[in-house]
């Protein structure tokens, strides 16, 4: 490590009010990881990753970690916030020398907004490069969608931000896509960001580091309900707070499991172990609701998404949302919403929120 790293980590432990080098981590070459920027990234997710390899660096004097950040053409990127950031190089740069054998620890995707657009030959490319040299992959917030359109999550569990679960369920129909935190498959992980990234953070701490390592750095970012990658990411619109009870969780969690093939009252009380009389009661009593409008509502907000999200004709979204017909589906969504699926189609282009997720979150989690 290079007397001016050396300082720097002895500044940041004292910044954070820490012991210098408090923690001991045996003599390893540091973990580099090679962050591909992508227009439009999220920068709360860029340095939910960054920022405990930065302070774990901190805590135990050396360099466990390293990470250098790259664009296409290696100009400064834009993120959703509309704060540039400086890179040290372009992403053809990256690609020749991991072509010469220096090899990263991983390479990361880090992009959030319209990443529909954002797949060019040359990221594709440099994916696929890794993927031949057993280069591990990472897909933070939308980066997922990115290694889906190189080809390189056919089959594979995965997952991606909430916002954008159903496009990507959609559009790369062979992909095993769950509502959590992240997702390790064969080589590579899939991460929802955000402050999923956190939690990648700390296990990539952890396996690097060791446990000490983590708990101090859990420490510092005021982090100490650590989630492991199998948590869920959202909850149910209105009861992240209210203290329901496990039936009602687990009641929301089949009809969200079952939107494009939509099953009867009936059917989710017996899969939920309840009664029909005991779940209306539920949904009345936390969500002031009854469970079939609930149910509907999630389907429309699904439709909604796919309408924002995919190139999907308006018939097939309602097919894929549980509609018998697009007039049923028409007319359901514009009591709904006030306007026709179609409206949102033309208008999907200025209807998003600049971070690339549904203006309307009626349905789904915040």
């Amino acid at each position: 490590m290079s007397v001016f790293n050396t300082h720097r980590a002895f500044r940041d432990a004292v910044e954070v009010g820490q012991d210098p080098y408090p923690v001991t981590v045996p003599p390893t070459p540091p973990a580099e990881f090679l962050v591909v920027l992508i227009p439009g990234f999220s920068q709360l997710c860029l340095s939910s990753l960054i920022d405990p390899l930065r302070i774990a660096n901190a805590s135990c004097g050396r360099e466990v970690f390293r990470w250098r950040l790259v664009s296409e053409d290696g100009a400064p990127v834009e993120s959703a916030s509309g704060i540039g950031v400086c890179v040290a190089g372009s992403i053809c740069e990256a690609a020749r020398q991991i072509s010469l054998g220096h090899l990263p620890r991983a390479v990361v995707a880090c992009a959030d907004r319209d990443v529909e657009r954002r797949s060019t030959p040359d990221i594709r490319s440099l994916m696929r490069l890794c993927a031949r040299r057993a280069v591990p992959l990472y897909g933070l917030g939308t980066g997922s969608w990115l290694l889906a359109e190189a080809g390189l999550l056919e089959d594979a569990n995965c997952t991606i931000h909430w916002a954008k679960i159903a496009a990507l369920t959609e559009t790369f129909v062979s992909l095993q896509v769950s509502d959590v935190l992240f997702v390790r498959h064969q080589g590579m992980i899939t991460c929802a960001g955000e402050l999923a990234a956190l939690d990648l953070a700390l296990e990539l701490i952890d396996q690097h580091g060791g446990s000490e390592l983590t708990r101090t750095v859990s420490r510092v970012v005021l982090a100490d309900n650590r989630r492991d990658g199998e948590s869920r990411q959202t909850a149910p619109a209105g009861l992240r707070y209210s203290g329901t009870s496990d039936k009602l969780i687990k009641t929301i969690r089949i009809m969200e499991r079952a939107t494009e093939d939509p099953i009867t009252l009936g059917q989710i009380a017996r899969q939920a172990g309840i009664s029909r009389r005991q779940i209306e009661r539920l949904f009345q009593q936390y969500l002031a609701t009854t469970p079939l409008r609930y149910y509907l509502g999630l389907r429309l907000a699904k439709a909604r998404q796919l309408l924002n999200s995919t190139n999907m004709t308006v018939l097939d979204v309602a097919i894929a949302c549980g509609f018998v017909s697009a007039s049923h589906f028409t007319a359901c969504f514009k009591k709904q919403y006030g306007v026709s699926p179609s409206q949102v189609r033309r208008n999907a282009g200025t209807r998003r929120m600049p971070s690339g997720v549904l203006t309307d979150t009626s349905y789904m989690a915040f």
